[in-house]
Order: structure tokens, then sequence, then C-alpha cells
């Protein structure tokens, strides 16, 4: 529709404006008279023949299609562009508190036009509605429940929350009837346990909404074996690429009604300095980080590669908050995982094409 109306204008200007120039040039009146009209009926046929050949109509909805894709992709790649308020960074003496650092997106001409919000209590509950979200993985997924749910339940109900998901090595539910949210947080401290969780789905043919899911401090502490983590990242990348009812390669930044909306939870900055035992600061130092972080890149898990899962950057949010914001080198300041929360929900925004 937008093409038919800018092909329009442009005839509506090659009409006006060329007549006038042959004008200039000193033609007689007669001849200006039977260019223009022989010139008006002819874009005038060419504009209302147009539709009917689908090869124009095709390319025209082809350009606007790009033109959207390109445009979500490149806000998606924004979505990490923050800063922290300095001022407001508390050094917490207890994760589980509620002390949180203040955080905005970086500004730019590129951000703004993305219009990307901090998500109130109603706006997320209203994008939310009637979703079942499975959150997956470690102390690291566990946090990102903690947030998510702080931001759609009031300050008296998060007593009893916080108490229930701090426990350790323990699934949890809960049902928010008020909002229609189902909310599951699936104790997997290794990708294997991650990959045995989507085949269940599959096999139990049951699909949530939203899974947020990232394992891999475990992996490095207890087996410090890079090779074997990105060996169990393509078999997990395999079990969701044959969950989804759409290859990743195809996508183009379209995604099915059906599919569920997948996110990769990356691990956190690691300051060796602070973590709280001598094995960990041993075997999760910045090399050994490093050949994780590549094995997850090289697994194509994620979907700047190739792969089905959007990256929740916590190593690049956590870093950007600082040494300010954590107490033992690993888990951080609740602003973090609220910051990617915010990234989750703003993309939900760009993928599903709603606004707030």
């Amino acid at each position: 529709m937008l093409g038919a109306v800018q092909l329009g204008l442009l005839a509506a200007c090659v009409v006006l404006f060329v007549p006038m120039g042959l004008a200039g040039w000193h033609l007689s009146r007669n001849k200006v008279l039977f260019f223009s009209g022989a010139l008006f009926i002819t874009l005038a046929v060419g504009v209302h023949i147009t539709p009917y050949f689908s090869s124009i109509t095709s390319f025209v909805s082809s350009v606007s299609s790009i033109s959207a894709t390109d445009s979500r992709e490149s806000c998606i790649s924004l979505l990490h562009d923050i800063v922290y308020d300095v001022n407001s960074i508390v050094n917490t003496q207890n994760i589980s508190n509620n002390n949180s650092a203040s955080w905005n997106w970086e500004k730019s001409s590129f951000i703004d036009a993305c219009e990307f919000q901090k998500l109130s209590r109603s706006d997320a509950s209203d994008l939310l509605n009637g979703s079942w979200i499975v959150v997956a993985g470690d102390s690291q997924a566990r946090l990102i429940a903690i947030s998510l749910l702080n931001l759609v339940l009031g300050q008296d109900e998060m007593v009893s929350v916080r108490l229930d998901l701090f426990k350790r090595h323990s699934n949890y539910q809960i049902i928010i009837d008020s909002i229609g949210i189902k909310l599951d947080f699936i104790w997997a401290p290794y990708s294997t346990n991650l990959t045995d969780f989507v085949v269940d789905l599959k096999r139990n043919r049951i699909y949530p909404d939203v899974i947020v899911m990232g394992a891999g401090l475990w992996h490095m502490l207890h087996m410090t074996d890079s090779s074997s983590y990105g060996a169990s990242l393509v078999l997990l990348r395999d079990s969701v690429n044959s969950l989804l009812p759409f290859s990743p390669e195809f996508a183009s930044g379209s995604v099915s009604s059906r599919s569920p909306h997948i996110f990769w939870i990356g691990m956190p900055e690691l300051i060796n300095s602070m973590l709280n035992t001598e094995e960990k600061r041993e075997k999760m130092n910045d090399i050994t980080l490093l050949d994780y972080e590549k094995a997850v890149y090289r697994s194509k898990l994620l979907r700047e590669y190739g792969g089905p899962l959007l990256l929740l950057d916590v190593k690049l949010l956590s870093k950007k908050c600082g040494r300010l914001c954590t107490v033992d080198g690993m888990h951080y300041n609740q602003g973090v995982y609220d910051a990617a929360v915010h990234v989750m929900l703003n993309a939900l925004l760009i993928e599903s094409h709603q606004t707030l």
C-alpha cells in the first residue's frame, strides 16, 4: 500500500513538473498541452495496472519487508546499550535483598528511534498476560526469575516468593491468577539438563510461550572442559531446532505465532579475586571463561550466529555495573538482572510487533 502511494506521488510530480519544464524551453502551448495529456494518461494507466503484475507487487512488498526486518534486527542489536547511575550502585551484602542499581538506555538517535522502554508493572502484566514462562538453569537463571516476578508482583507477595525461590537446587512454580501468568523455574545447572528439559517438552507436546535458559558456571567449576561444554551446547541447539516449527536459517526475523520465544542467559563477568573459594579462583579464571564463551559461539546456539536463541548478555550488563555490584565476583546486584529482564521484554515487543 505504501509503495502504491509513493508511486502515485511520483506520477503526480512528473505530470506537474515535466510540462512546466517543457514550457520553459519555449515549446508551443498546444504541444505542451498535448504532451501533458499523453503523459498523464500513460502514468494513470500504469499506476492502475501495476498491482496486476505480480513481479512488481512482489518487489514492492519484499522491499517493505526487508526494511521492517532490518529495523527490528537493528533495534534488537542495541538492546544491551545501557548505562548505570554510579551514585545508585550499592554493594549488596545479601544478593536476595531489594537494593537495585539504577540504569537506563544510552542516549543516541538510533536508540531513541527504537523507543525502548522500562516497563511498569501494569505494562509488563499486559504484555505477559496469559503466558506460560519457563526459566531454566543455574543461579543466574534463578536471579532472572526473581527480577521478572519482582516486576509483576507486589512487595508483600515477593517476600514469600524470595524465600521459596532461594531454596538451593530446587524447582519452583507460581501461578498469578490476576494476570493469568504461569512461571516455572527449573533447576538445571548443566546444559545436558536443559537438553533433557527441551526433549521432554517435545515428547509431551507442551510448549511454553517464553523460555529463558542458561547454564555453564557449574560445568566450568566441576568439569572445566570447554570442549565437552561446546559439544553439549550443539546437542541443545539441535533439540531446540527440532522443537521449533521453523528453521533458523530461513526465519529472516519472522517468528511463527506458534513458536516460543527462547532466550539464552549469558554467563556473568567473573571477578576472579572476589570468588569465594580457592577452587573457584583456580578454575574460573579469565582464560577458562573465554574458552567457554568461544564454545557458545562455535555451537551456533545463538541467533546472531545462525542459532535459535536470543542472547541476554549478562556478562556485558554485569561488566558495566562493575565490582561494586557484586560481593562474590559472580552474583550481581538486582539491577543487572532487572536490566536483563527489560532487554527480554523489549525484545518480545519488537518480535511480536507490539507497542505499549
